[in-house]
């Protein structure tokens, strides 16, 4: 089968597309026949050698990617929740072998069944980012009908579902991004959104419940002004893992009786955020936004475009084509 590698860490140009062996399924496992991944910051850092986070997991030769959609081709011998036939999409044993490949072995676990109304493109642009997405606005954010939530970077992989997941539960959402994804934003649900660049956000918002930053700018001075908004006993979470709270933030947020938090710092239930996604995009409510398709053999394309930062929703690489 192919699946992109990489040796050494460095510049797009380390991703080599291969042809390597095909995994087989443990007991707790399923193999997936991929038809669709995409490209998230991750990737790219991985490529590049990692984060403080990252780094100490990472052991080359490595493969890349995060998301997976697919067929189910094989389930190990334990495995009751799928059926070979399946259409599944999870975020499979990551740091690992990678989604960037024509089948992938990984936890059952890790994988919900698909979306029915839309396609493996759509259903591969989706898991990682629904998931983070879930996690801060829902898990850690607790949003409730008629709060007010504020999200930096409202129009990437993740602030653009996280503007559709807190609008499906109700809420006022205020998001920032470029004039550009202004009406696009809009379109997505999002009641007023920002210039991140020439609109001083702390001079025209207040009363806010929810925080959600989900830009890819670390920026304390960002963070403390977004502080300063919160309502008593408000909630900041933030999406930048790598980036941990400053102490002046935390006594921002202390002063206010505020929480302040990480993705993942409730721990990222895979199943049931998935499902609930499901469920909201079966009902209308959430879809996937795909800033374009590559194929597997021009990635190294696709990952310098996503290295821009300027990219309005996900970028999909398709392995094979649909039937």
């Amino acid at each position: 089968m192919k699946a992109i590698r990489i040796y050494a860490f460095g510049e797009p140009s380390v991703m080599q597309l291969e042809e390597v062996e095909r995994p087989v399924a443990a007991a707790d496992e399923i193999l997936v026949k991929v038809y669709a991944t995409s490209v998230n910051p991750a990737d790219y850092i991985i490529r590049q050698g990692g984060n403080d986070l990252l780094r100490p997991y990472l052991k080359l030769p490595l493969g890349l990617g995060l998301d997976a959609a697919g067929i189910v081709e094989e389930v190990g011998s334990e495995v009751t929740d799928f059926k070979k036939g399946d259409k599944v999409y999870g975020v499979p044993n990551f740091p690992g072998d990678g989604s960037y490949a024509e089948y992938l072995a990984a936890k059952a676990s890790q994988f919900a069944l698909m979306p029915r109304n839309i396609s493996f493109i759509e259903a591969g642009a989706l898991p990682s980012c629904a998931l983070i997405a879930w996690n801060g606005i829902v898990d850690l954010g607790r949003v409730e009908a008629g709060q007010r939530v504020f999200i930096h970077g409202a129009a990437g992989g993740v602030g653009n579902l996280a503007v559709q997941v807190a609008k499906a539960k109700g809420a006022y959402v205020i998001g920032t991004a470029s004039p550009y994804n202004f009406d696009f934003l809009k379109e997505l649900g999002a009641d007023e959104v920002l210039d991140y660049k020439d609109q001083q956000f702390e001079a025209l918002l207040g009363n806010i419940d929810l925080v959600f930053n989900a830009s890819p700018v670390r920026d304390n001075e960002t963070r403390l002004k977004s502080a300063d908004l919160l309502k008593e006993g408000g909630i900041f979470v933030c999406t930048q893992l790598d980036s941990p709270l400053s102490e002046e933030l935390k006594e921002a947020l202390a002063q206010k009786n505020a929480t302040g938090t990480h993705v993942g710092g409730g721990g990222l239930a895979y199943v049931s955020s998935l499902r609930e996604t499901t469920s909201l995009i079966e009902e209308g409510k959430v879809k996937a936004v795909i800033s374009k398709v590559y194929p597997l053999e021009q990635v190294g394309e696709a990952h310098r475009e996503s290295e821009t930062k300027h990219v309005r929703g996900k970028i999909v690489l398709k392995i094979r084509d649909e039937n």
